[in-house]
């Protein structure tokens, strides 16, 4: 359950009593509120999403959190309390030109954001230091959790990667907030999350090792989902249930921004 910006520490605490009751998690949004994110933490909630918006956090603030066991969501690419991290990778990559994320996400809304580019001082980007802010919680005992957003679908995810390392995780740390610290935060880690015998077949099966380099990430050459496998450059399934790849609806004549937007996220347009 998401307690979202509940004002109110009292009702905050009711909704976790009633989940507490029904067995169920709750995960609050603090809105860039340094002091409900602190309450958040002492009451008990299962974690953080979104980032202190506070940098650098020190001792007091990190051993509360770390201690709590409650776990931590940063969400480096929206990052409250200063520039996001989304716009320092526009600034500092040619987006538009990925031919694999074009060939999935509309024109429209690929280029509205990554052409014209918001262009700032590399010392302006403030989720630089909640990142490190990341890394000292995790080096306290805290757990990280990768989330993207859906700013960017197809890449956003690795951007958010990419982030947790630049702020002082290992690769290998950086790419366990990806997958097993968040399946265990969900209480998922018995399915998903690692390799390992009884859990489900979901694999990426990249051309080269993140491990060397973070980039690497997006190196994928095969997907694997419910034993379907699937060329990542095209999305074509392969091996014994062979199908060609999936049709772009919205390469086929000009639509708006607007209607691209729907498309990739499945919203219906408001009425005219």
């Amino acid at each position: 359950m998401k307690s979202y910006n509940q004002p109110r520490r009292d009702a905050r605490q009711q909704i976790i009593e009633a989940a507490r009751e029904l067995q169920m998690m709750v995960v609050p949004e603090g809105g860039s509120n340094f002091g409900y994110n602190m309450t958040h933490v002492l009451d008990g909630h299962t974690g953080l999403e979104h980032n202190v918006p506070v940098a650098p956090l020190y001792d007091d603030a990190l051993t509360l959190m770390s201690s709590s066991r409650s776990g931590y969501t940063p969400t480096l690419i929206v990052n409250y309390g200063g520039m996001s991290g989304e716009y320092w990778w526009y600034q500092h990559d040619e987006v538009w030109k990925n031919a694999r994320l074009r060939r999935f996400t509309p024109d429209a809304v690929l280029d509205s954001r990554a052409r014209r580019r918001q262009m700032a001082a590399d010392d302006d980007y403030q989720y630089l230091d909640v990142s490190k802010s990341v890394t000292a919680f995790q080096q306290k005992g805290g757990k990280v959790q990768l989330g993207a957003h859906g700013q960017l679908h197809g890449q956003g995810a690795h951007w958010e990667l990419w982030m947790l390392q630049q702020g002082g995780m290992t690769n290998h740390e950086a790419l366990k907030a990806a997958t097993i610290n968040g399946a265990q935060y969900l209480g998922l880690d018995g399915d998903i999350g690692s390799v390992a015998a009884g859990k489900l077949a979901d694999l990426l099966v990249l051309d080269r090792n993140p491990l060397q380099n973070i980039r690497n990430s997006t190196a994928i050459r095969y997907v694997l989902v419910n034993g379907r496998l699937f060329d990542a450059e095209t999305m074509a399934q392969l091996g014994n249930h062979p199908a060609p790849a999936p049709r772009a609806t919205w390469k086929v004549g000009g639509i708006t921004a607007a209607q691209a937007e729907s498309d990739v996220h499945g919203r219906p347009l408001p009425p005219e």
